[in-house]
């Protein structure tokens, strides 16, 4: 079962700036793991408390002609929850992060095959890359 999914809707759920009413709480549990990101002991932490919290339930499904698979539960809050929780166990507290832009913060997944992701879109990063470039001129020129 991939849970990739689930992690990225935790993701927009963090980034989303009007979550719906039952979800505010749980998208401030969820900034504050991508807030720790850096370390995974807390990460792990805050985690296995939202699991607690928010229990998963699975459930057989067959659906366009496919074979009998697993899915969760339509539970926003449990499968966002285990989507992060998924994507830490696979792939480690350090696939989470902040746009290092400095003025956005968003929360993403770094999905990249050398972990190097630092901003949330190429929009971001085109803008601190822009920025970057703007400053190196002004000190060079006297």
């Amino acid at each position: 079962m991939d849970l990739t999914s689930y992690a990225a809707w935790a993701v927009r759920l963090v980034n989303d700036l009007v979550p719906p009413p039952e979800l505010i709480r749980l998208r401030q549990e969820l900034a504050e793991v991508f807030d720790v990101a850096g370390d995974e002991r807390a990460v792990a932490e805050r985690l296995n408390a939202l699991l607690v919290r928010y229990p998963v339930r699975p459930q057989l499904s067959a659906h366009d002609g496919g074979p009998w698979h697993l899915h969760l539960a339509e539970d926003p809050a449990a499968t966002a929850v285990m989507g992060l929780a998924a994507v830490v166990a696979e792939l480690g507290a350090d696939r989470l992060g902040r746009c290092r832009e400095p003025r956005c913060g968003r929360a993403f997944l770094d999905t990249s095959s050398n972990r190097s992701r630092r901003y949330c879109s190429a929009r971001c990063a085109s803008r601190a890359n822009v920025a970057a470039y703007r400053a190196r001129r002004r000190q060079e020129t006297p």
